[in-house]
């Protein structure tokens, strides 16, 4: 599994409670790149909210890019939730691509313009499980994980991450908002750096995590 995330300088992962206004039109086309290459994208139900995700490939030769290279057309959109508290009238859901929702939740999705699959956990989401599940049924071999902070403390927590693709926007947020990860750690996760690239003032790392 890969992550990709925008930070600011003095490590905030959101600026008035999104993440958008951290990165610059680069960022966006880097995250897009990486969305072109992967079979699906985790996202936690927090980011989903106050993100507003609309479909996750909107431009057509990123579309037709993935089927010449024998993909889908767009990858996967894989939700953690473990409510259903769900914004079901955002582009995600409404514009057609494939999503399937992770839940502990005994509700069922509403019908939507986009096809929705479960699967179902009892009392909590086990992520493990989930991203076996992925592979074995689906055959998801490269999976994105955009956050939010939360959902990336668990997957670290758990061990359950390669790579980390890291914006660092030229900016002070300031205050005590969410960092990019949230929840405590039995040890620090050893990243070794892969590359470093500056555009504008805006670092763009990747790390790959030591095993």
């Amino acid at each position: 599994m890969i992550t990709n995330f925008a930070v600011t300088v003095d490590g905030h992962a959101t600026i008035a409670g999104v993440s958008g206004k951290i990165g610059s039109d680069v960022d966006t086309a880097t995250l897009m790149g990486l969305r072109e290459q992967a079979d699906a994208v985790l996202v936690g139900a927090g980011t989903i909210r106050a993100e507003r995700y609309g479909r996750l490939l909107p431009e057509a030769e990123r579309r037709s890019r993935r089927e010449r290279g024998g993909l889908s057309q767009e990858p996967l959109a894989v939700i953690v939730s473990g409510r259903l508290e769900l914004p079901w009238d955002v582009g995600l859901f409404t514009e057609g691509g494939g999503v399937l929702i992770v839940t502990s939740s005994d509700e069922d999705p509403p019908q939507t313009a986009s096809p929705i699959a479960v699967d179902r956990h009892s009392e909590r989401v086990d992520l493990a499980a989930a991203l076996r599940r992925l592979r074995q049924e689906r055959g998801v071999r490269l999976l994105l994980c955009e956050g939010g902070p939360r959902l990336h403390g668990v997957l670290h927590a758990e061990g359950l991450v390669d790579e980390l693709f890291l914006t660092i926007g030229p900016l002070l947020g300031g205050g005590a908002g969410p960092r990019m990860l949230e929840g405590e750690l039995e040890e620090p996760v050893r990243l070794d750096p892969e590359w470093l690239l500056e555009a504008d003032g805006e670092l763009f790392a990747r790390y790959r995590v030591r095993r």
